[in-house]
């Protein structure tokens, strides 16, 4: 499989991943590797990892705790307190072994440390695979707020190694493919079509590719979100308020960023119906695609109530607006679309219908 170039790195596949990842370490002599991991990559990714390195280098493991509840600051410091005592410099590369949590987080650890040193993603979930591999997002998130500390600073390089998909249950499979239908919804009529013929994880493995390829084309046209790469929070706005809610919510069962976002899409789905021009047919196709494979949460007057308050803290507000990327069509987007707050009551009324 060949590889794709975004601005200033590339994302390698598979058995080219390994070659490519090789050849950097020989031909960068870097004073020591950091490997970035939590419990989980630990035990059934690290050692495949490992095996695959050629040469003679000097790592050293540093674990963190797995999941968005440790995706903050205290992690970091606690990373950043490991680097330095493990005598970290400027010429010290990190590979972060992981999902999105641990990518983003490593991404954002590797690029403030010392102001900056080297690091390679290599995404371990579908999720992390086709969204957070592609892009130079990094950071971690305010108390229950989604992504509100980081920047923007791209990897040496991208590995994917659909292998690793085989450590995951399928709940996890489940959240990642969220986003490769969202890329249908957002920019390729065809492409929803053909997600929704997937049966199982090696016709999954096939769509990889062109997810990250997609999402890669969107990000090299708008490297700092100021126009199209906006399309890329279509079902963002309403599921992230979603999942910090449920995040915070000693009651309530986390959910799995794709579990939110698939109702970020029904929800946003029909805000696009009312608002934009998405006809009912198609508003009918997304929700009984994504309840066909997220179940339906149910929600209190109570609990909405407590998940619009926290739009207002979404980061591609502006202005004191709240900003929505909303469907014409599925394939077709527009961007920066405000709503009047009572449709959001309707919007979650459609879904739990």
């Amino acid at each position: 499989m060949q590889s794709i170039v975004s601005d200033s790195y590339s994302v390698h596949f598979d058995k080219m991943a390994f070659e490519v990842l090789n050849s950097h370490l020989a031909s960068h002599n870097y004073s020591t590797i950091f490997i970035l991991v939590d419990e989980n990559t630990h035990e059934l990714c690290l050692p495949q990892f490992m095996s695959e390195i050629a040469g003679e280098y000097t790592f050293e493991i540093i674990e963190i705790e797995s999941g968005e509840i440790n995706k903050t600051i205290e992690t970091c410091v606690g990373v950043w307190e490991a680097l330095s005592e493990l005598g970290a410099d400027r010429k010290s590369l990190m590979i972060n072994l992981g999902g999105g949590v641990l990518t983003d987080l490593g991404g954002f650890v590797a690029s403030t440390f010392k102001r900056g040193i080297h690091f390679i993603n290599v995404p371990t979930t579908l999720l992390s695979m086709v969204d957070a591999s592609v892009g130079g997002k990094t950071g971690v998130d305010l108390g229950p707020l989604k992504n509100q500390i980081g920047v923007i600073n791209q990897p040496e390089m991208v590995l994917i190694v659909s292998d690793f998909l085989e450590t995951l249950n399928e709940r996890q499979i489940t959240s990642g493919f969220a986003e490769m239908l969202k890329h249908g919804l957002i920019g390729d009529a065809d492409y929803w079509e053909s997600l929704k013929e997937v049966r199982s994880i090696n016709e999954l493995k096939n769509h990889i590719f062109p997810s990250v390829e997609f999402k890669n084309k969107v990000v090299l046209e708008d490297p700092t979100e100021q126009n199209i790469r906006k399309i890329l929070n279509y079902g963002h706005t309403l599921g992230h308020a979603v999942e910090s809610y449920f995040l915070e919510n000693e009651n309530k069962e986390t959910l799995l960023h794709g579990e939110a976002i698939a109702i970020g899409m029904i929800t946003e789905g029909y805000l696009s119906y009312r608002i934009t021009g998405l006809s009912q047919e198609q508003l009918a196709d997304i929700k009984t695609t994504f309840l066909k494979y997220y179940k339906r949460v149910e929600f209190t007057e109570k609990d909405i109530t407590a998940i619009l308050e926290l739009l207002k803290y979404d980061k591609k507000n502006s202005h004191g607006n709240i900003n929505f990327v909303l469907l014409s069509r599925i394939g077709k987007t527009q961007i920066d679309v405000t709503i009047s707050p009572d449709l959001f009551q309707q919007a979650f009324a459609y879904y739990m219908e």
